[in-house]
């Protein structure tokens, strides 16, 4: 039922995949994730945002980065192949608001992509949208094409200015705050460190802003408690209280040191796969 109808490499490490899934693509709404297990036994669960969808052909698109045992092990297979398992659509959907002015959506790395349908969706009830897309070089710039085919604006930000403008995503988020035309709503995805600056600097202007939490997600459930974070001082778990929130009342130093808790195991699973991918093709050439 899962079948991998294309699959093609965005940025280093970054991988687009487009799987059948009809019941989830008629359902789904923007900011909404899913659970996919690569192995059939034993197999990690892994939430993943989904970043595009059509309810008529019956496909959804994924979007992640290889950085574990699993994202690596899913980077490995092609198309024609079949996903064993996928849930949902899971978590709670963006709430999209009609505004007189325009909303701002900030995506940091490959976190552009699941900002993709949120765009899509205020675009859908007649919002100006103003998209600034972030990296650390040209390179790594994903779903640009895409963005500017669907809003009115699209600024490109990167560290080293090899595309775009120099510089980090809260310089044109500052100035846009101090224009004339200040944003209804800035909406951030991306790296922690990136969504927490986005909102020390909206908040100097009281512009409401928006943050998806989906990175620190594990099971996806709320069993394993791993998504805990403290939101204005309430305990919230993202993938049953969000993914999105306030991002002002976000704890952000308790975010990203939890975020550190499994980075050493991941490490270690991660080179483990690299290394069976290695004995897997001595192993195949000792056969020739």
């Amino acid at each position: 039922m899962f079948k991998i109808l294309e699959k093609k490499l965005l940025s280093a490490g970054v991988y687009y995949m487009k799987v059948t899934a009809p019941e989830i693509a008629r359902n789904r709404k923007a900011g909404q994730f899913v659970i996919v297990q690569v192995d059939t036994d034993f197999g990690e669960r892994i939430p993943l945002t989904i970043a595009d969808a059509n309810a008529d052909e019956g496909w959804i698109v994924l979007v992640f980065q290889a950085v574990g045992a699993t994202t690596y092990k899913l980077s490995k297979m092609e198309a024609g192949q079949e996903l064993p398992a996928i849930l949902g659509p899971l978590g709670n959907p963006s709430k999209i608001e009609k505004y007189d002015a325009p909303v701002v959506v900030v995506g940091g790395g490959f976190g552009v992509a699941p900002c993709y349908p949120i765009v899509q969706a205020h675009k859908a009830i007649g919002n100006k949208v103003i998209m600034i897309i972030c990296a650390r070089n040209k390179d790594l710039l994903i779903f640009v094409d895409e963005m500017k085919a669907i809003c009115d604006e699209v600024i490109i930000m990167t560290d080293d200015g090899s595309a775009g403008r120099q510089g980090v995503s809260t310089v044109p988020v500052k100035e846009i705050c101090e224009s004339q035309c200040p944003p209804a709503e800035v909406i951030a995805i991306g790296p922690p460190i990136m969504m927490k600056f986005c909102a020390l600097t909206t908040k100097q202007y009281n512009v409401k802003t928006t943050v998806s939490l989906n990175t620190i997600m594990i099971d996806g459930t709320g069993m394993c408690g791993g998504c805990r974070v403290s939101i204005g001082g309430e305990t919230k778990f993202v993938c049953v209280d969000g993914p999105e929130f306030d991002a002002h009342l976000v704890d952000w130093d308790n975010m990203m040191a939890r975020m550190k808790t499994f980075k050493a195991r991941e490490t270690e699973d991660y080179h483990k796969c690299n290394l069976e991918l290695a004995a897997e093709k001595l192993a195949a050439e000792q056969k020739k």
